[in-house]
């Protein structure tokens, strides 16, 4: 697949329908540009920061102690 695009005065670029879909990409998600030593420039998805993951799973029930997480996963090992 071979999809172009025009740069921007600002140095920006619109990435096409095409590799944003092929990509799973979605709006604010970001994406690195990694440079090849032959020169070529491949586009990827940016692999998350695993911080930006804070919040986003809600719990409501009392504190678990560091303890209670390790009995629970042994528990489940044994299952």
């Amino acid at each position: 697949m071979t999809s172009s695009t025009t740069l921007g005065a600002h140095g920006e670029v619109t990435l096409p329908r095409t590799i944003v879909e092929a990509l799973g990409l979605r709006p604010g998600d970001r994406v690195d540009f990694i440079r090849r030593d032959d020169g070529q420039v491949i586009v990827v998805p940016a692999k998350n920061d695993v911080r930006r993951l804070r919040g986003i799973v809600k719990y409501d029930g009392p504190p678990v102690t560091i303890e209670q997480m390790d009995a629970a996963i042994e528990e489940g090992a044994g299952s």
